[in-house]
């Protein structure tokens, strides 16, 4: 329920002057009844952690960790695969995971990223292993995206799912994405590693 109980209200103000919210936040905060006051004040204090962090960019957090962010034109096919798995490996350590990249060869992957996704402002935020933040490269909800995730990676059951919800949409023909990247992709439960074998980046 929201925040509004009076009972609460002096709880409230000693944990927002502790946590670093204030009286003149926009953030609505909902919760539940059961919720124990400890969990409400880490919760409280992530929220104004999130509020006041200072805005970068992932292009920047991969520079700043020391990985050279080429643009894709001045690389040949064999160096723009290396550094397209340096860049995905030096994400994770940020904990930044890819998904839905396989309709994608590597230099388009690497040009998106180069010119709009690593581009994009973001929180620069304390990392620890709860930290996630994911990258669905067809998560826009765009029509074009759409109809790729319905071909590639929808299954039949979404399929028949999707048919059934907005049957006047047109159902692309399944088809096997072309690239076999997102099966060897870094997933935040293992720290970073990735599962590329040595000869798919040499």
């Amino acid at each position: 329920m929201p925040i509004d109980d009076e009972e609460n209200k002096t709880n409230d103000e000693a944990q927002n002057s502790e946590t670093g919210l204030d009286d003149n936040s926009e953030t609505l905060i909902w919760e539940s009844e059961e919720c124990p006051p400890e969990a409400r004040a880490q919760f409280l204090r992530s929220v104004a952690a999130y509020d006041l962090a200072p805005l970068t960019t992932h292009f920047q957090l991969l520079e700043e960790s020391g990985i050279q962010l080429s643009p894709p034109e001045s690389m040949d096919d064999r160096q723009l695969k290396a550094k397209l798995w340096e860049v995905i490996e030096g994400l994770a350590r940020l904990r930044v995971f890819l998904s839905q990249t396989d309709h994608l060869d590597d230099r388009a992957l690497y040009t998106l990223f180069w010119h709009d996704l690593l581009r994009e402002a973001v929180k620069d935020l304390p990392l620890d292993d709860s930290s996630t933040w994911h990258i669905d490269l067809l998560g826009s909800g765009s029509e074009e995206d759409t109809s790729l995730y319905l071909k590639y990676y929808a299954d039949d059951a979404a399929r028949r799912q999707w048919s059934a919800d907005f049957p006047d949409d047109e159902m692309p023909e399944h088809e096997e994405p072309p690239f076999d990247r997102d099966r060897r992709l870094p997933q935040a439960d293992d720290r970073g590693q990735t599962n590329v074998e040595d000869d798919q980046v040499m």
